[in-house]
């Protein structure tokens, strides 16, 4: 019998004297998809002719391989998918259209412009998400869209929104599958605003106007992403968390929980189970803030294991939508995908397997004490025998030998691009 086995079995007994079923909890793990996102592979940049980001975010590092076009992304993302275990979807932005080389500007983009993206999907069995891109444009470059004061650029971001949830419509219907179609804006001030009301007021008016249009099946799952700021915009941000909250519940669409779009110490964790009180989905962005910075890569920290533990602790992962969100030109950008999404899983994984009913019981007779205790003993039980053996069922390695393929990747194809 392979080492791995016998300590997975061996793992299992001692799981299984505390009432968890480690069998169970990897198939439930391999069923919660995650949705990988597309502009880590390419810096952000998409394919509508931006040179640079703009937006309040920005993209450091100059590692060579950065993808350049369509077939270069989904390339490297195929080879990505094969080192991650689990359910994958990818994530799209507007930008990522595929016009053949004709100008077609945001609020114009059609449905025919991703199916390249939809073919590609059907042959890697994963589903679609998509995302309206607010940002590197001409029209943006004030730093701002639904709120800018000038009423013909604000019509054209809100056509564009609108084109966005047709396109979503239009890959969800083909794929036979939900597609999550998240908005978010980087409209706001860099220094202390006279009018913080006037702002909101159009951006509100311009999401009415998006959200205006009824489609056809309940296929898209829109939702709506606050920012606490960004680059040139610290002072004040017009889609604040309070703004969002409260629009997600008056119109009963998602609300997006970015990790890194809070200040450092607010753990999205306790929104949780506040949130979904009012609101049908989340949509949580996976990413690590350091410092003034929200988009580094994902690891598994105290931050993480504590979103997860709430998803599978509250039985909702079938109403929260899980999405990697950052983006790191210092490494290889195929490295970044794989640890973010690994991590992601560890920490899941790590959620399943803790003896939750005995925490409840414990909790419900007032001993804290016992509670604590069985939270601090778990995190020695035999989880990495589980993981190894979940990776394996996956077809995945479950050490850092993975690295060896990235490097050979990074050698044979990577290297030749310019």
């Amino acid at each position: 019998m392979p080492r791995t086995e016998q300590e997975y079995r061996a793992a299992r007994e001692t799981y299984a004297e505390l009432g968890i079923d480690t069998d169970q909890a990897i198939e439930t793990l391999a069923s919660i998809p995650l949705s990988i996102h597309c502009w880590q592979g390419d810096d952000v940049i998409g394919f509508d002719g931006a040179t640079s980001l703009s937006g309040g975010i920005l993209s450091t590092g100059s590692y060579p391989g950065r993808a350049r076009n369509a077939e270069e992304l989904r390339s490297d993302a195929v080879f990505a998918f094969s080192l991650i275990p689990g359910k994958k979807r990818f994530n799209l932005h507007a930008m990522y259209a595929e016009t053949g080389g004709a100008k077609v500007d945001r609020c114009d983009l059609e449905p025919r412009y991703y199916e390249g993206w939809i073919e590609w999907a059907k042959q890697q069995h994963i589903g679609l998400d998509f995302n309206p891109t607010f940002f590197s444009h001409p029209l943006a470059e004030s730093g701002w869209t639904l709120a800018h004061p000038d009423n013909d650029i604000r019509d054209f971001w809100i056509r564009h929104g609108k084109a966005s949830r047709r396109i979503a419509q239009s890959i969800a219907d083909t794929l036979k599958d939900h597609v999550v179609n998240n908005l978010w804006v980087p409209d706001g001030y860099k220094d202390m605003p006279a009018d913080r009301l006037g702002p909101r007021l159009r951006l509100k008016e311009s999401l009415d106007a998006i959200y205006s249009e009824k489609l056809p099946n309940d296929r898209v799952l829109d939702s709506v992403e606050s920012k606490l700021f960004g680059i040139g915009s610290e002072a004040y941000v017009a889609g604040s968390h309070e703004f969002y909250l409260g629009y997600a519940t008056q119109k009963a669409i998602g609300l997006c929980y970015d990790m890194g779009h809070f200040h450092p110490t607010e753990n999205i964790a306790d929104k949780i189970s506040s949130t979904l009180l009012y609101v049908p989905y989340l949509i949580i962005h996976l990413s690590r803030g350091l410092r003034w910075d929200s988009d580094h890569i994902v690891v598994w920290n105290d931050s993480l294991t504590d979103v997860c533990r709430e998803i599978v602790r509250m039985h909702v992962w079938d109403r929260v939508h899980l999405a990697l969100d950052y983006f790191d030109s210092s490494v290889n950008r195929i490295s970044a995908w794989i640890n973010g999404a690994r991590s992601t899983q560890r920490a899941l994984l790590y959620a399943f397997l803790e003896p939750i009913e005995q925490m409840r019981a414990a909790e419900e007779q007032g001993d804290f004490g016992t509670r604590l205790s069985y939270i601090e003993e778990s995190s020695s039980l035999p989880f990495s025998a589980v993981w190894h053996h979940y990776c394996e069922t996956e077809n995945v390695p479950y050490g850092p030998s993975w690295l060896e393929d990235v490097k050979d990747y990074e050698k044979k194809v990577l290297a030749k691009r310019p």
